[in-house]
């Protein structure tokens, strides 16, 4: 570390945790999906579960996590825009146009399982959430989720090359606090400190609200219908 600068503690372990989960699984689910066949689609709905639950953890840790790691502290305000486009802004975590990638991949992303609980493929594979609705509404929420894929793979391109742009051009390491938790901060950066709050209480809340996603994500709780569908379709199992 270069002596004019300083460490501080910037994204804690479970936000870190989160992230390169949700890598892994997004890019298992783009294999799964475009595979395809029984036993992929099968992992492909589990996968899908699991990234409801990272979902669901990140809202409430976006809520009450450690300082950024909250939404509030990195979804920008419009004097901030307005700094960043001048080149005026300073800060750590999220910059503006950052943030706003990161809020419209959760988004996406969220969609995207939304609209998988409700799906069925090719008449041998439904969404835990099927029977909730009619075969109409599930075969027009199957193409919203074929077709929000392309957006969300749009969102990863311009993501990764951000990375790399920020990397190379703006000598800006985005990944590797992503993977130690530590950031190197110049001197002209501000008085920024390091990451507090986000505590144990915190963290128990956020894995209930993901495990209670999952379960309702799932349709364990959906009572079986008296008659049963023809063996060809076959609903989510875990």
């Amino acid at each position: 570390m270069n002596t004019t600068t300083r460490r501080i503690k910037l994204w804690d372990l479970p936000t870190r945790i989160f992230h390169w989960l949700l890598v892994l699984l997004i890019v298992a689910a783009i294999v799964t999906g475009k595979i395809g066949g029984y036993e992929l689609m099968i992992w492909h709905g589990r996968i899908g579960l699991a990234i409801l639950g990272l979902i669901a953890f990140r809202i409430i840790w976006g809520l009450a996590g450690s300082t950024y790691a909250r939404f509030i502290n990195f979804v920008p305000a419009p004097r901030i825009i307005v700094a960043y486009v001048k080149g005026e802004w300073r800060g750590v975590g999220h910059n503006p146009l950052g943030a706003f990638s990161v809020i419209a991949m959760l988004l996406l992303i969220a969609l995207q399982v939304a609209t998988g609980l409700f799906s069925n493929h090719d008449s041998v594979f439904q969404g835990g959430l099927f029977s909730l609705i009619n075969a109409e509404l599930s075969n027009e929420l199957t193409d919203i989720h074929h077709n929000i894929f392309n957006a969300l793979l749009a969102m990863i391109v311009l993501h990764l090359g951000a990375i790399v742009f920020y990397t190379q051009v703006r000598k800006d390491d985005l990944v590797r606090p992503m993977i130690t938790g530590w950031k190197d901060i110049p001197p002209n950066s501000g008085s920024y400190e390091s990451a507090k709050g986000g505590g144990f209480l915190a963290l128990v809340i956020a894995l209930v609200v993901a495990g209670g996603a999952v379960y309702a994500g799932s349709g364990k709780w959906i009572p079986e219908p008296a008659a049963h569908h023809q063996e060809t379709q076959t609903k989510f199992q875990w």
